[in-house]
């Protein structure tokens, strides 16, 4: 197997609940795996395991508390959990993707555009950026009539698909994936898949959650259960809480 292009290295993540006195909930501890080039890694595990804490350290969203997020940048590697805001910046334009799980865009920006701003801010070329968006919207089954809409006027599957759209656009090495398929139905799931599995097969490293199993069987290499990392239980919050009020 190649050398990864992302590698947990013993991550751990709280929150303090500053609303309930300042009681610290522990989320993950010792998370350690990677993802290489041309596999699919799937965060497996119950909800509120910690998954989209995984995800959203890795994209710089949370702060890494414990431990080290290494991404690969061509000869180079760059430790998330340390990095300046710059250089995640930099990451973001040209080696990570990532799809949540809602669409946050400009509002009265059409949806055709919102994609291809995405494609050109990686590097893209305008021509180029504005075929690809328009051959990704067409193959999520998005009708053309909406492109020149604001997706604020969609429904939530349409928005969903223009943010996969928006985030499978640049072809970048490291896609993040956080239930991109929750609020489609059968038909755009199975065209969802189709366009993971052209990815991994391009040589991108995927990570992502699918609580549809369907969809998960269908493009995983390889699942990993978080509940082998989850550090939250009832004694140390209480124990947290115990600590504060004395």
């Amino acid at each position: 197997m190649t050398d990864p292009v992302i590698a947990f290295e013993d991550v751990g993540k709280s929150f303090t609940l500053h609303l309930r006195g300042g009681v610290t909930l522990p989320v993950i501890a010792g998370a350690s795996l990677s993802v290489s080039a041309g596999e699919c890694v799937v965060l497996g595990g119950a909800s509120g395991a910690g998954k989209s804490s995984l995800l959203k350290m890795a994209y710089g969203n949370y702060r890494c508390e414990r431990g080290a997020i290494r991404i690969r940048d061509g000869a180079r590697i760059v430790d998330v959990a340390r990095a300046e805001p710059r250089e995640i910046l930099d990451l973001r334009r040209r080696v990570v993707s990532y799809v949540s799980q809602f669409l946050r865009v400009i509002p009265r920006v059409g949806a055709r555009a919102v994609v291809e701003a995405a494609g050109i801010e990686a590097g893209l070329a305008a021509e180029v950026a504005r075929a690809r968006a328009a051959d990704l919207l067409a193959r999520l089954d998005l009708p053309e009539r909406l492109w020149e809409l604001p997706p604020a006027t969609f429904s939530g599957g349409e928005q969903q698909r223009v943010n996969i759209a928006r985030g499978l656009i640049a072809e970048r090495p490291l896609l993040l994936l956080d239930e991109p398929t929750a609020s489609l139905d059968a038909r755009n799931r199975a065209a969802v898949v189709a366009l993971i599995r052209e990815r991994r097969a391009a040589g991108a490293a995927i990570l992502g959650i699918f609580h549809d199993a369907d969809v998960r069987e269908a493009v995983a290499t390889r699942i990993v259960d978080v509940a082998a990392f989850r550090a939250f239980s009832a004694d140390v919050v209480a124990g947290s809480a115990k600590e504060n009020a004395a």
